[in-house]
């Protein structure tokens, strides 16, 4: 989740400022770019396990923990972010620059990646980030690995950060859904994030990319497993988001209709209730409150005096977590954390079929061939069966062949070899495994029915 930033402190006047903040993403094509931000659950080295530290138990924030990461990494290009007193994530300078680090709330590392152009580009950034963070986890005897639910431990063994904006959402979200509390500690994903270039591009990407989430999901499904034993789903960090908060999650099916833009997300949005407010550097528990009727000047207490602003819409565009999230650009937010190769062939996948405007129209063709209710099944399913979910017209497998094979159509025109990185989710949709059936075989057998050895093999 985002880290704290500046606050615009411009008083919001007319509903026009809202739409206008969705509006600045628009680029050029030329100008389009790709960032990719993945998650990995820390755990601590079983040669360094002892005082009170077990062996894969996640890392406190300190003593030797995810605070002493920060620190370590803090002394290169980057810049130290705080929530009060606490160091809860850097901000990239010089050749990390438009990247960032942030903690999710217990202690999953996220990097968020700079926009670059090319998938080889975040291929590399990636890669860059693993090895800077090898020597400080030897240190601290800790190992980073990238899967989709937290596969051994239970919610009430696992830390909490001191992010002022996860202590708001730990009192709110057991009031909204059964699992919100298991999506903050227990999950990690990989993400993609896209340009549009105007209003009606926008549209199209967020119809084509909201449907072929769960296709997404069931490629990516690297979370076979709750505290150490499987629970028949293939994507529990899927099942999870089923019953996270439904009213800022999920596949709204205002985004499907004809009209859909910026204006329809505003005020999808303003419905959404709302979790903080900023003000003098800390976080205001406003948790449940209408945005749309704090601009309408209704009294709401917690919002008693204050005035809403630019800034304050910003912030709450951070807290609507559908599958695929509209801001200044378009985030793809439907996979499990996996293997570095899965992750950067999802950000190959999205960026195959929507960069391309003859590939994004075929795209949007093949969606429409179903009507919009197949799509919502197909997250259930997808969380659950992955590959070997139903769908109309030959099973989920002859959809994702014909998806890859326009993503690498997308790739092929943009002429920079991006194509060959598809290569692990066409195994997948050929018959090969996905990484969640992979380890259930290795619990299965080589493992002898111990999820422990998963952090190791997962390792980074």
């Amino acid at each position: 989740m985002s880290n704290p930033g500046q606050n615009d402190t411009t008083p919001i006047d007319h509903r026009a400022q809202l739409v206008e903040v969705l509006a600045q993403g628009c680029k050029p094509k030329q100008d389009w770019r790709i960032g990719t931000e993945h998650e990995k659950f820390g755990f601590v080295q079983p040669d360094d396990a002892g005082e009170g530290r077990p062996a894969f138990s996640a890392p406190p924030y300190t003593p030797k923990g995810i605070q002493a990461l920060l620190e370590n990494l803090a002394a290169g290009p980057w810049q130290p972010i705080y929530d009060g007193d606490a160091l809860i994530g850097l901000k990239g300078v010089e050749a990390h620059k438009g990247a960032s680090v942030s903690l999710e709330p217990a202690g999953q590392f996220e990097l968020s990646g700079a926009p670059l152009k090319t998938v080889h580009d975040t291929q590399c950034e990636m890669m860059d980030h693993f090895t800077a963070l090898r020597e400080p986890m030897e240190q601290l005897g800790l190992g980073f690995a990238p899967l989709g639910f937290q596969p051994l431990w239970s919610r009430a063994e696992l830390p909490w950060m001191p992010k002022s904006r996860y202590a708001i959402m730990r009192r709110y979200m057991p009031k909204v859904g059964q699992r919100g509390l298991d999506m903050m500690q227990r999950t990690c994903t990989v993400q993609v994030n896209l340009d549009f270039s105007n209003e009606a591009d926008m549209a199209r990407k967020m119809r084509v990319s909201l449907a072929l989430q769960p296709l997404i999901t069931a490629l990516m499904a690297n979370s076979p497993f709750i505290e150490g034993k499987p629970t028949g789903w293939l994507s529990n960090r899927g099942r999870t988001w089923l019953d996270t908060d439904n009213q800022r999650s999920g596949q709204p099916p205002l985004f499907f209709e004809e009209g859909f833009g910026f204006e329809r997300y505003v005020d999808w949005l303003l419905d959404v209730p709302m979790y903080f407010v900023q003000r003098d550097g800390r976080n205001i528990d406003v948790a449940g409150c209408s945005f749309r009727r704090w601009l309408a000047g209704e009294p709401q207490a917690p919002l008693a005096g204050l005035t809403p602003t630019v800034g304050d819409f910003e912030d709450h565009l951070t807290t609507a977590f559908p599958d695929v999230r509209l801001k200044q650009f378009l985030e793809m937010r439907g996979a499990d954390a996996g293997r570095p190769d899965m992750m950067v062939a999802q950000s190959a996948f999205w960026v195959g079929l929507l960069y391309d405007s003859a590939t994004l129209e075929a795209a949007e063709a093949l969606v429409r061939e179903q009507p919009w209710d197949v799509y919502h099944n197909l997250r259930t399913d997808a969380a659950r069966l992955a590959m070997d979910a139903p769908f109309p017209s030959g099973g989920l497998r002859a959809l994702a062949r014909r998806v890859l094979a326009l993503a690498e159509q997308g790739l092929v025109a943009r002429q920079l070899d991006e194509q060959s990185l598809l290569a692990p989710l066409h195994a997948i949709a050929d018959g090969a495994p996905t990484q969640a059936e992979h380890w259930l075989n290795r619990y299965q057998t080589a493992w002898q029915g111990d999820v422990r050895p998963i952090f190791k093999e997962a390792q980074i």
